[in-house]
């Protein structure tokens, strides 16, 4: 823990401006707001979400002069008709559940939540890609639906996939021997290379990767979704992924009764605690590192760094 913070009070410039520019505090109800109070405030806050990343895009210069979308982004929306939506998925950001939702938005409620399988879910025969449409098409669609994206605390989603795909058991072996293999030999330059990733060398490939290029699961999320771009109607957050999912879910038209789906939400000292272990023992330069290799995502989303 002291070594984290040593590392912190070095790059304690960086934070601070960091956390300045980054942190937009959120009008919250003092007393229990009335429905329409309530969304009345989830608007206000949808509508300072979509300043700060209007302001950080323009900024940056990001912007492109051309509507059609990247074909890589395109890749990453999923188009469900009967409720006009379109929604970006961002892995470790609750898009199995999402995935699932729009499946049940599609069928018009002909299935239960549960009832259906992971092998559906995540397979995208099941859905409707607008990479899939002509491109005069696809300009139509974001034209005339609503555009939903969520977002996550970078170093939150970085650590999430390394634990979900490295250290837990999986059916499929793809991350826990082919990729961890793959990763242990380039960071160790040896190809007899075996046992589990550790969240050092996981670190070190990350950033030796070209970003556009990388495993979604811990690509930015500013290059999944391109949201300089792509001009999003409602970003959810996933700190208030439930609240955010069910105001999307009503202001789309779905069933009254249709919620998302009960989770346990997540609790901030759990998450840094997480953070403080796996980062704690990361050097100075790889932390500046993955700053940068995440600075847009910290940047456009209103993230501190910790």
């Amino acid at each position: 823990m002291g070594s984290l913070l040593k590392k912190l009070s070095i790059l304690f410039p960086v934070l601070l401006c960091s956390s300045l520019v980054y942190y937009i505090p959120l009008k919250r109800p003092v007393s229990r707001p009335s429905a329409f109070e309530y969304e009345e405030s989830w608007l206000e806050v949808q509508k300072e979400r979509k300043l700060l990343l209007k302001y950080m895009c323009e900024k940056y210069k990001l912007g492109r002069n051309s509507s059609i979308p990247d074909p890589s982004v395109a890749n990453m929306m999923y188009v469900e008709h009967r409720h006009k939506l379109i929604y970006c998925e961002v892995p470790k950001v609750g898009c199995s559940s999402w995935k699932r939702i729009i499946l049940l938005l599609k069928t018009n409620m002909t299935n239960n939540y549960f009832e259906l399988s992971n092998e559906v879910v995540h397979s995208r025969k099941s859905f409707q890609i607008l990479n899939s449409y002509p491109l005069e098409k696809q300009q139509q669609l974001l034209k005339s639906y609503t555009k939903l994206m969520f977002a996550r605390h970078p170093f939150e989603r970085l650590v999430s996939a390394y634990r979900d795909k490295f250290l837990r058991y999986r059916e499929s072996e793809y991350y826990t021997k082919t990729m961890a293999q793959w990763i242990k030999s380039t960071v160790n330059k040896s190809k007899n290379s075996t046992g589990p990733v550790t969240f050092l060398e996981f670190v070190h490939f990350v950033l030796g990767e070209n970003p556009k290029n990388s495993d979604i699961h811990w690509r930015p999320m500013s290059s999944l979704c391109d949201p300089c771009n792509i001009h999003y109607d409602i970003i959810g957050k996933f700190q208030n992924l439930k609240e955010d999912s069910d105001q999307v879910l009503r202001s789309i038209g779905a069933p009254k009764d249709f919620r998302y789906p009960f989770v346990k939400e997540p609790s901030t000292q759990t998450s840094s605690n997480i953070k403080k272990t796996y980062f704690s023992n990361l050097s100075t330069e790889d932390l500046l590192g993955l700053m940068n290799r995440y600075h847009m995502d910290f940047m456009l989303f209103g993230y501190p760094v910790f």
